[in-house]
């Protein structure tokens, strides 16, 4: 089984990475396994953002082809997977080869 969740409970209003909030940690509690951070790229000014407004409300922004990435790191042991740590690691891999 895989869950993927988004840490900062809300799609960002300014494009810019916020604070992670800890729920991260009730669901470790509950159930330990490693964390696999990802970040998505490129989605900023997409039909996906709140760019000049609401999400997902003014189709092909950019144009019908943009390009949105996903970079994938390393697993984290559940012991290590603090919300701090985990924002460090996905603000890291959004940085990646740009």
């Amino acid at each position: 089984e895989l869950v993927g969740i988004f840490p900062e409970g809300h799609v960002t209003s300014d494009g810019e990475i916020h604070r992670f909030r800890p729920g991260v940690r009730t669901i470790l509690k509950r159930n330990p396994v490693p964390v696999v951070p990802m970040a998505l790229r490129g989605l900023w000014g997409s039909f996906f953002s709140r760019a000049g407004g609401r999400a997902m409300s003014q189709p092909f922004r950019r144009g019908l082809f943009n390009r949105i990435e996903l970079s994938i790191g390393h697993s984290v042991d559940p012991a290590a997977a603090t919300p701090e740590h985990l924002e460090s690691l996905v603000r890291s891999l959004c940085k990646k080869n740009l």
